[in-house]
């Protein structure tokens, strides 16, 4: 097996660019299901594992890590801070949560999971009532305050945000006094996000890609099945591929074992057959998309800067 290629952060780390998606559904036992296929993939060669609190599944993870006998410094362990904590309990505390359920001292890499704050009670990530935000919340720059204290404590090695928008990142760049390693956001070939990549690439922040292959609507496009006949790979794989080629890590979920080992091994694009997946993008997302009057999580569109 090829050796997964490895990007470097802002602050010199250096994170796997292909990495196992750790969402798990929306039930406890479905969040209970993800110890046995974390296992597969630490088996598999995995060692990323991209993780939230709000996933329900950061102790199968410690779980998985335990049983696979791979020392923990050689696993990448990404994890989040979700959006109904902010003005509950401070940053810290809500890491100190996660690493509880973890059973580490650290996690390599931190996000701010939304930059909006929903009012949803701390019931733990199977709460599926109503979204709205917050009155009153913190911002997100104060949020951002409280994490950059958590670098600096060592109890995460590295810091960043998920689903920030080009406007949003200018907006906390106003106060940061760190500048996020990373954002992760959704990104597939339909929705290539070029301007948010070009700004990221700019500020040395790197992009990680959720929803990464798109779903069957875009792994099905006719460009992407004929690419795939063309280097004798599954059509995810040259999905994969084009990311790793902009330089954007993947966390791609998958419980299949033999999808989980392709996940790893992965064709190298020409550029001319980069650029055709990349002229694939209609903007469209998938995964995280406003509802009929134009809301996303409690946000308009406007707020997300989309």
């Amino acid at each position: 097996m090829a050796a997964v290629p490895k990007f470097k952060l802002n602050t010199g780390a250096l994170i796997p660019a292909i990495g196992l998606g750790g969402w798990s559904g929306t039930t406890k036992e479905q969040h209970a299901q993800a110890t046995t296929w974390m296992l597969t993939a630490l088996k598999n060669g995995y060692r990323h594992i991209d993780t939230a609190w709000g996933y329900g599944t950061e102790k199968y993870v410690a779980e998985a890590i335990k049983l696979s006998g791979i020392p923990r410094e050689e696993i990448w362990i990404t994890t989040k801070l979700p959006w109904n904590h902010p003005g509950l309990k401070t940053a810290e505390e809500s890491l100190d949560d996660s690493l509880s359920n973890l059973n580490t001292s650290y996690v390599d890499l931190y996000l701010l999971h939304w930059p909006q704050v929903i009012d949803w009670p701390d019931e733990g990530p199977e709460y599926q009532g109503p979204v709205n935000p917050r009155a009153n919340a913190p911002t997100f720059n104060e949020t951002w305050a409280q994490i950059e204290e958590l670098y600096k404590k060592g109890k995460a090695k590295n810091i960043g945000v998920s689903n920030f928008s080009v406007k949003n990142l200018e907006k906390l760049l106003q106060t940061a006094k760190i500048t996020p390693a990373v954002n992760q956001v959704e990104l597939h070939p339909y929705l290539a996000q070029p301007q948010l990549k070009e700004y990221c690439d700019a500020k040395g922040i790197v992009l990680t890609a959720y929803t990464p292959t798109g779903y069957d609507i875009v792994r099905s496009d006719p460009t992407i099945v004929e690419l795939a006949k063309k280097y004798k790979v599954s059509p995810a794989q040259i999905i994969l591929a084009w990311h790793v080629a902009r330089g954007v890590v993947v966390v791609p979920k998958s419980s299949n074992a033999s999808r989980q080992r392709d996940n790893l091994n992965l064709p190298t694009l020409s550029p001319e057959d980069s650029q055709r997946v990349t002229s694939l993008n209609r903007d469209q997302r998938l995964c995280n998309k406003p509802d009929e009057h134009g809301i996303v999580s409690g946000w308009s569109v406007e707020q997300m800067g989309w």
